[in-house]
């Protein structure tokens, strides 16, 4: 496992569309391993790949409750809404409100090529929807309400 470069505001990669992860070999793994060692160095709540450089729909997510690891990951059902204050590593500095879904339910793929579905609830909703956007080249910038700093 290593700590990955997180790509801050302004890297290109960032602004693009993640690629389906077509296999899941050693690279996907490590690729999973390191983004759980660089989201929790850097004391986040989640992480795409794109984040550290790698154009691939993986997604990491852990609000506290258990980790979650998603390849290929796509928002099946949403529920409610709520706006809250929202922060990236990838925008270190600037937070704002941004209205996010308060349920959601994810599905993907484990980094054992099996088909799973995701309940994510409060924080867990909040940060699924944001890993998602950065999949499509979306910053929670793009969605912000009311900016705060």
């Amino acid at each position: 496992m290593a700590i990955r470069n997180i790509r801050l505001e302004g890297d290109p990669i960032l602004r693009k569309k993640s690629k389906k992860v077509e296999k899941i070999d050693d690279r996907i793994i490590t690729l999973l391993d390191d983004m759980e060692e660089t989201m929790r160095h850097a004391q986040g709540v989640g992480l795409a790949a794109p984040q550290v450089g790698v154009l691939r729909a993986v997604i990491i997510v852990d609000a506290g409750d258990r980790l979650i690891e998603l390849i290929n990951p796509q928002l099946v059902e949403a529920r409610g809404k709520e706006i809250k204050a929202e922060g990236c590593l990838s925008i270190p500095d600037r937070a704002g409100d941004v209205e996010r879904p308060t349920w959601v339910k994810v599905k993907g793929l484990n980094r054992e090529g099996e088909e799973v579905e995701v309940i994510g609830e409060g924080l867990t909703a909040r940060a699924l929807c944001h890993e998602l956007a950065h999949l499509e080249g979306i910053l929670f910038i793009d969605r912000v309400i009311e900016e705060s700093r």
